[in-house]
């Protein structure tokens, strides 16, 4: 009867996709209140280090340099825990985020180069732990559904993580929007630390409830790398793909707060736009796929992606200041929609590879190859950005577009693969 009753509890959808001899609740809201908190920091990170840090774009690409770093020795990171499960794992990275944030809120703004450095400190110390919990994130969410629910229980999860994010970004808008009505500048410290207080409570929060988490003996694979001559085009889309994401992650953000002054209320809004067209927009190009196969998609995207660097670069001559600025952060969404498109070169490696095993290994092996490619392609885009400014990076830019584009037209549709 009790059991029946504690069964009754939960919502008809969570018994349908989730076992039931486990406390799904407690993942689920580790899950929740690490996507506010990741909002709440991602939509002041580039204010925050631009207007308060004064980090120039050449220093912003140092930055990214050793903030990627834990994506590059994530699979020797991960090898040092090779003995733990995947729940601990995630207990340990969230742990550690938190750790991050609470340092970014006790970091003093004086002298400023000892600011700086341990600004850079903390930031690699969250970058750490949201590396580590991105691949047992997505192994616990499969492992807490029932057989055949696996796709259905990863849905749940991302759609938890995005809401989250969403409302991190809409406090940041809301939080200096109601500090600028009063009086509050924008270059004020005071904004900053309120939302990192609340970025270090909720992710301690999720700490403390991830604690709670049953220990499970799940262990993924943890392999090392993986190449194989047939996906060689793939490993060289990565290395494309990881300087056009690094390039925009990077030096994006920049443009709109140095170039147009956008302050965190705007960028924050910005953000949580994306990640709204990033919900509706990711079922409708998986179908696009679907239909027209991932060689369309490929081609298409860079070849939209050619118009969207020239405008980050070129905006601000080609129109007046105040429609320039409309247009990039138009540009702004459109770069995030069209970078889902990326999901075509998975599809692409599941035609070609022989089994499951292989193409987790294989994609895996791309995640590092893209972030090698990444962490120099931000020093460089720093220094072209110093030397010769906006225009130049962003032309570069569009030529690495345009040759995305060509080789990606090289590529065997998936009906020659099953030919061959």
């Amino acid at each position: 009867m009790i059991n029946s009753l504690k069964k009754r509890q939960r919502p008809r959808f969570i018994d349908n996709i989730y076992r039931s001899d486990i406390k799904v609740g407690r993942f689920l809201s580790v899950l929740v209140l690490f996507g506010i908190s990741y909002g709440l920091y991602r939509g002041v990170q580039d204010n925050y280090l631009a207007e308060i840090i004064h980090i120039t774009p050449f220093e912003r690409g140092i930055v990214e340099f050793f903030r990627e770093m834990p994506g590059l020795l994530l699979i020797l990171i991960l090898a040092l825990m090779y003995r733990f499960a995947d729940s601990k794992i995630f207990k340990i990275g969230v742990a550690i985020m938190a750790g991050g944030l609470t340092g970014l809120l006790l970091t003093s703004t004086s002298p400023l180069l000892m600011t700086k450095i341990f600004v850079v400190i903390f930031m690699v110390l969250f970058s750490t732990g949201e590396h580590i919990i991105m691949p047992v994130r997505t192994t616990i969410a499969m492992d807490l559904a029932k057989h055949e629910k696996a796709g259905a229980s990863l849905g749940i999860a991302n759609s938890i993580s995005q809401l989250g994010n969403i409302t991190g970004f809409l406090f940041v808008t809301v939080i200096f929007l109601i500090l600028g009505k009063m009086g509050f500048n924008r270059t004020d410290i005071f904004g900053y630390r309120i939302v990192f207080a609340m970025a270090a409570a909720l992710i301690t929060t999720a700490a403390l409830v991830a604690s709670a988490l049953k220990e499970t003996t799940l262990k993924s694979e943890r392999r090392r790398f993986y190449f194989a001559k047939k996906f060689r085009k793939f490993y060289m889309l990565e290395i494309f793909y990881g300087a056009r994401k690094q390039i925009f992650l990077t030096f994006a953000p920049y443009v709109l707060i140095l170039q147009y002054g956008a302050d965190p209320s705007i960028m924050s809004a910005l953000y949580a736009v994306c990640a709204c067209f990033g919900m509706i927009f990711s079922p409708l190009i998986g179908r696009i796929i679907d239909k027209l196969g991932y060689k369309v998609v490929m081609v298409a995207d860079t070849l939209i992606l050619i118009v969207v660097c020239l405008l980050y670069g070129f905006a601000h001559r080609l129109f007046p200041i105040e429609i320039a600025f409309i247009v990039v952060c138009v540009n702004f969404v459109l770069d995030s929609i069209i970078s889902i498109a990326s999901m075509a070169s998975n599809i692409y490696v599941k035609s070609v590879a022989s089994n499951q095993e292989e193409v987790t290994a294989t994609l895996s092996t791309g995640i590092s190859v893209n972030h090698i490619i990444s962490i120099f392609i931000a020093l460089m885009g720093g220094w072209i950005w110093k030397v010769t400014g906006i225009e130049t990076l962003f032309t570069l830019s569009a030529a690495l577009g345009l040759i995305n584009s060509i080789y990606a037209m090289t590529i065997k549709k998936e009906e020659e693969h099953k030919e061959g």
